[in-house]
């Protein structure tokens, strides 16, 4: 191993930015699911939060949220346009079905309230360029739900292709994979096409996709060859239940390959179901160097042992390993904090839609390049 090259990557503690709690934020939560209590949860440990006002179409469903959750005091409301109607706020969180995180941020947006909208970004391009241009015409933040970005070793692996050690970036591939990972104990939200729209592709897709796309920079998508399919979740011996499978209406396994400005091409692949434990590690290759970043068995954001740069050394081919780093707070938590913090104090957004509209394009080019069978350019709006 060389010394000189892991000290480079040492962590080096910055001091957090500090909670002026008298400076209060009013904050509401629209869309009170499962998701949504982790939101609940994390504002109630911010000392200058009060989460006043939640919203959700099902009847009684929010009422129940607020006293399981400890919120007292909370309006409630059946819409997001109800309570945004009726509500001065500084923030909200949207928890919403996927299909309708467009509708209810750029309401938001339009009415001057601060945005965290919970991954992913939408499900279409033409609805993330929409997002884009309510938040520039609002002049209001609307930050990502990507937890996975505040990791220490997520941040490592940007570290490692910042620092230039890699060189120039020429490939990379990345994905994740659950043997057994259909979400269905949430309920059938996440499976059905009138509320998901996409299903691993995008519930997971997009943290695999923004791990490494992070890390070099959010190069722009510039075409993709994509493939979706259904084997598992319209199975009804595999889901072990009938009423599961018949409502299955989403990809449980999907893969691109995507070129990049720069000349760097992506090889993608991601699943909720298949006879694997993992379809691979995620690689960077670069010109000097490459690095591995282990999979893991069930993806869910975090990595599955130490990175490795593999580079040469007075001749000889040699292995640098970066130990696994340990976190140092809950990520989701930084989440939510990070967000109040820009709002409070002009910080850039903690992760911004101009990088996440990448993403999702990309997750929108392999639905639709699935769809027509051939490869297809990705031409981002005008925003």
């Amino acid at each position: 191993m060389s010394d000189k090259i892991l000290d480079a990557f040492m962590d080096k503690k910055t001091e957090g930015v500090k909670v002026d709690a008298e400076k209060r934020l009013k904050v509401g939560i629209i869309g009170t699911g499962w998701i949504a209590e982790a939101h609940a949860s994390r504002y109630k440990e911010c000392p200058d939060v009060d989460i006043v006002a939640a919203a959700d179409l099902v009847p009684g469903k929010a009422a129940a949220f607020c006293e399981a959750n400890g919120l007292d005091g909370v309006r409630l409301y059946p819409s997001h346009k109800e309570l945004l109607d009726s509500e001065e706020l500084d923030a909200v969180s949207v928890c919403t079905y996927n299909k309708t995180h467009a509708e209810c941020t750029i309401y938001a947006l339009e009415k001057g309230v601060n945005v965290l909208v919970e991954k992913p970004m939408c499900v279409t391009l033409d609805e993330a360029a929409d997002m884009r241009r309510a938040e520039k015409k609002s002049g209001k933040i609307l930050s990502i739900g990507f937890q996975p970005r505040f990791d220490q070793n997520m941040k490592m692996v940007k570290k490692v292709v910042e620092s230039g050690t890699l060189g120039e970036v020429y490939y990379v591939q990345t994905g994740g994979g659950r043997r057994r990972g259909i979400p269905t104990p949430f309920g059938t939200s996440f499976i059905e096409e009138k509320t998901a729209g996409l299903g691993a592709l995008a519930d997971i897709g997009c943290y695999s996709l923004d791990m490494v796309l992070n890390a070099i920079g959010y190069p722009k998508p510039l075409t993709v060859t994509g493939y979706v399919s259904d084997f598992f979740g319209k199975n009804p011996k595999y889901m072990d239940c009938t009423e599961y499978a018949a409502k299955f209406g989403v990809d449980d396994f999907a893969a691109g390959f995507i070129r990049l400005e720069g000349g760097i091409v992506l090889d993608f692949r991601i699943s909720w179901a298949m006879h694997l434990d993992t379809p691979g590690d995620s690689l960077i290759l670069g010109k000097d160097a490459g690095l591995r970043i282990p999979s893991t068995g069930c993806w869910n954001g975090s990595i599955g042992g130490p990175l490795v740069i593999y580079h040469d050394m007075a001749g000889e081919c040699v292995e640098t390993v970066l130990p696994e780093a340990k976190n140092d707070g809950d990520n989701f938590y930084k989440k939510i904090r990070s967000f109040l913090d820009a709002i409070k104090n002009g910080l850039p957004t903690p992760v911004p839609s101009s990088q996440i509209i990448y993403n999702q394009a990309i997750l929108d080019g392999i639905a639709r390049s699935a769809k027509l069978g051939r490869e297809i350019e990705i031409v981002i709006p005008e925003i």
